[in-house]
Order: C-alpha cells, then structure tokens, then sequence
C-alpha cells in the first residue's frame, strides 16, 4: 500500500529522506554495480521504511572520476546504472508507493569528458567555447606558473595547463576538485541558461526536488586574487559569494512554476550560521544541508550549541532545519561515535584510527533518535539503517576516491562509505547482486557483515533497522514531531532534554544512568532502561504532560 503522508505542497518541511547512493544500493544486472533494475526492485523496503522521499546521487552519464559528480551528459542515464526510461520509472514507481524523488545536479563543474568542455580544448584562447570556463594564462616566464595558488578541497592545485595542437603548452584551467572536473564560469549566460533547463528537464520528467552540490562555490571573484589570510563575509574568492542568491533566485522561480511544489535543497558548507541562512531566504532555496550538526563531536554542550544556533539562523528566514548523521562523503556514525574525538573533519580522517564499534553503535542508535526528534526534515543514508560501520580494510587496489589519491595517500578516502549494501544471506554479495551474477561488487563487502544484512536484521527486534523503522513511524504518527517549536527543558549538563508538544526527547551522554523526566509512558528508547533510569548514551521519546519549560 503507498504511504499516507503529508500530500500537501509543504511536505518537505518534515519529511524523511532516504539517500540513495545507486553503484552500492543494488545490483539488478549481475555485473557488480548497482543500478536502477536493482533500485526499482528495492523501492517497497524503502516504503516499508517509511521514508517520503529518496535522493539520488548523480546516475548521469560519467566516467566517474569522482564516483558521477563529474557529469558528461545530464540527460543521459549512465550505462552502468541504466536509462533514461528506466530513471523515469524510478521516479513514477516511487510516487505510486508514497516517496518523491529528488536529483542531484552538479552546478560547480562538469566531467572534462562533457561536449562542452570538449569543444573548449579544441577552440582557441578567447573562443566563445572558452568562456564557459576558466581559462587563463599562467604567470611568470612563459605563463609556466598557475594564475593563483588557491588550493583544492581535494588536495593538491586547482589549475591544470592545457596543451596547444602543436605539443605547446597552453592556458590553464580551473577545477576546485579534480583536473578531470573543469569548473563553470557562471558569468556566462550559456551556463545559466543550461542549468535552468536541466531543472525543467528533470522536473518534467516528476523529480520532486534538486539537491545542488557544492551549492556555495560556483561565482569566482573575475579579478582572480588570492585567498585571504581571514577573508571576511562574502570575500572569499571562490566561496559564498553574493552573486549566487541571483543564481538561486532564477532556480527558485522555474521551481515555483509548477504546480507541485518541487524543492531545492543546498550542500552550503558554511560556518557563519547568518551567511548560511541567507541561502534560505523565501525566494532562494527551500532547505540546505546542516553539516554543522553532522560534525559536531558527542557531547551535549557541543550538540546543544549547534541546535540552538542552527534553528536561530533558521527561524531568521522562516525555514526548516535539516538533521543528518551521514552521507557518501562521511565517516559512518557507527565508526565515527566509537572514536576518541567523535567529531568529524576531512581533515582529520587517518588510517589505523582505533575504534570502538560497541560503543560507536550504542551512540549512534541515541544519535538516531535525537536527530528524528528535531524540527524539520530528517535524512537518512543507505545502510546507516542497518548500523553498517566504515570499512577501513579495503585493499589498496580496489580504492578509488580522488581525496585518497590526492592527499598523497594520507587520506582514507571515501569509499569506507560507500561498500555496497548486504540484503541477504551470510556471505558476499549478501543479495547486492543476484545469484547469477557474473561480477563481485565494485567494492568488496566485510566478510563478518552477515548479521548486518537486511534480513537479518528484519528478524532481530533489537536491530538498528527495527529502531530506525519505529522511529520513522512514531515520528509520522506524532502531530508535534517533525515540523514545529521545540522547547529546552531543564537537565543536567552532560543530558539533552526538549519537549515537542506534549512529546519529550531525552538523551544521556553521560557516564552514569539518569532520572527520567515526568512522564506517563516510554514511546521508544534507543536501549532499553535500566530500572526505569536512562543508560549512558541513550535516548528515549516519552509522553508526558504539558510541560514547564525554562
């Protein structure tokens, strides 16, 4: 049966949405890759989930240089996930059982591998073709020096050199992440016009939604000058620049020009919670990521300090908060929360970090709860339902995440995240691909993860999947969940405690078990009591009476 969820145009204000990450989520075909045969095929464990809505990573034709954020064409379907029909099949099937699709774009840059960057190469400095780009010479004798030092959120330079016809060397271009992802210039009014209709291209085709990548870099300062030491508001070259908000300003209008609501969701990496909000303003984005949560380590005043000011820049502009605990970019709860320093940063991931797994596991369940129990939308990352942790052992010859291979191999890289998803039975491919299949997984899968699989999990009431089934029900099912007010209640300092109506969520991030609040009933806690007391890093939802907040 489909889901009976909120139906009206503001359901993206409380939803719950699943991220679907397409190489890993299922294979169809047998070839070790995930595709849209094996999606379609998944779709009612997603409604039975209970999510409202799915993201989809980019399924665009790419040579996946950086796992499909280096889009070549995107109104083709790439070959390994499927087509064009079957993406618009994706989307219809999901709408029949209840859940809205939104799709990735990628407005910063596009795979060197695109038409347009293809022509560029072949046209001349100065060229029309050029000027969708950042081309420029390089410095110094013989313009053999890069036009700026800025540095890469990848690693390593930002600019590489062409070369002429003749075997010279020739301008550079620019690209913030890898040589194989050219960025756009959004002066360019080719740009500008693409994108709008990529928007409407995939709109019309029932996406319910945009999630734009790398939201907050796409305008570059033309002068071209270098970073400054502490660049202040809006002064950074290449990041959080004004002119964005007129870009977003023309995507929100194709957006409003149908009749569903369809939202636009940011990836606005930005610590000024003020310059943050500005992306949300009523005529610009719906909601945007909140990382800030997402980062923060496991410790209460850490946690209470990233909700209060991230529903403050919120309420400024009249939008929802986002909660997330994980991505494809990010260390797994479960790996991350079994850490000494519990918070995250690109910066810090190292191999051989120790972790405990049992502890990692008890906090992220707590996680869960805390993060569906905040007002607005909640999102949710394949697998992290299941409890899957890192995987830190992937041989060295199977790694492929730029940021691995750009810090020198310093970095860990992303792929830990990205392993694909154990369905069933109790050795590889775990039900990824089908009995028949004629290729392992892209990346190999844990040889202990056979309790982890979906199966098993459905079977075991004490699962991760069973705790995030209920918290997704309990939430659809509570008017004063999701969307709405929150109030602090008072606690000690190592618990959080707010009230959502006449709903309270506590959690205990302390060494010792604690008194529960007033209440006339548990409606769902991440372990269970311990003589009705609330165990170290746990939390519980419970019904209580009006309450007296402070």
């Amino acid at each position: 049966m489909p889901q009976q969820h909120r139906p009206d145009a503001l359901w993206w204000r409380d939803a719950v949405i699943y991220q679907v990450y397409p190489r890993s989520f299922a294979d169809g075909d047998g070839d070790g890759t995930g595709d849209l045969t094996g999606l379609r095929a998944r779709l009612p464990y997603l409604a039975g989930l209970g999510v409202d809505a799915l993201w989809v990573t980019p399924w665009y034709a790419s040579p996946m240089a950086d796992g499909g954020y280096d889009v070549a064409d995107y109104r083709r379907i790439d070959p390994a996930f499927g087509t064009l029909e079957q993406a618009e099949q994706v989307i219809a099937d999901a709408r029949a059982l209840g859940i809205r699709t939104i799709v990735d774009v990628v407005p910063n840059h596009v795979s060197d591998q695109h038409a347009w960057f293809r022509a560029a190469l072949a046209a001349a400095p100065g060229s029309p073709e050029r000027a969708r780009f950042w081309f420029h010479p390089g410095t110094g004798p013989n313009g053999d020096t890069m036009p700026t030092h800025w540095r890469s959120d990848f690693a390593g330079s930002t600019w590489t050199r062409t070369t002429e016809p003749d075997g010279t060397p020739g301008e550079w271009y620019l690209h913030l992440f890898t040589p194989q992802q050219p960025d756009l210039n959004w002066s360019n009014p080719d740009v500008v016009a693409e994108h709008l209709d990529i928007l409407r291209f995939w709109f019309d085709r029932g996406a319910a939604g945009i999630r734009i990548d790398s939201a907050a870099l796409l305008v570059k300062d033309p002068a071209l000058p270098e970073v400054p030491l502490n660049p202040g508001p809006g002064a950074h070259p290449h990041v959080d620049r004004d002119e964005l908000h007129d870009i977003y300003r023309g995507w929100r209008a194709v957006a409003d020009s149908y009749p569903d609501t369809r939202v636009l969701v940011g990836e606005v990496w930005l610590a000024d919670p003020e310059r943050f909000a500005r992306f949300l303003r009523p005529d610009e984005m719906h909601t945007a990521f909140n990382f800030d949560f997402m980062a923060r380590p496991w410790q209460a005043a850490a946690l209470r300090e990233s909700i209060d000011s991230t529903l403050a820049a919120h309420a400024s502009v009249g939008a929802p908060p986002t909660w997330v605990l994980s991505n494809h970019d990010v260390t797994r709860p479960v790996t991350r929360y079994g850490r000494a320093d519990t918070g995250f940063s690109f910066a810090a991931k190292r191999f051989g970090t120790p972790t405990d797994l049992d502890l990692g596991r008890r906090r992220a369940r707590a996680a869960a709860l805390l993060a569906a129990a905040l007002p607005g939308p909640w999102y949710v990352y394949q697998g992290e339902e299941l409890g899957l942790p890192e995987v830190e052992d992937l041989p060295p010859e199977v790694l492929q995440d730029p940021m691995h291979f750009r810090s020198g191999g310093a970095d860990p890289g992303r792929d830990g995240c990205r392993v694909p998803l154990p369905w069933s039975g109790t050795a590889a491919p775990y039900g990824f691909s089908p009995p028949d299949a004629t290729h392992e997984p892209w990346l190999p899968q844990p040889a202990d993860w056979g309790a982890l699989t979906v199966e098993a999990e459905e079977a075991d009431p004490r699962s991760m999947l069973h705790l995030y089934r209920e918290a997704i029900r309990v939430r659809h099912g509570e008017p004063s969940l999701g969307d709405g007010p929150l109030s602090w209640l008072w606690s000690s300092p190592d618990v959080l405690a707010f009230a959502r109506g006449d709903v309270t969520c506590v959690v205990n991030l302390g060494a010792a078990a604690v008194e529960l609040p007033p209440h006339t009933h548990v409606l769902l806690s991440s372990e269970p009591l311990e003589s009705g007391r609330l165990p170290r890093d746990t939390a519980a939802w419970l019904r209580t009476a009006p309450p007296v907040v402070v």
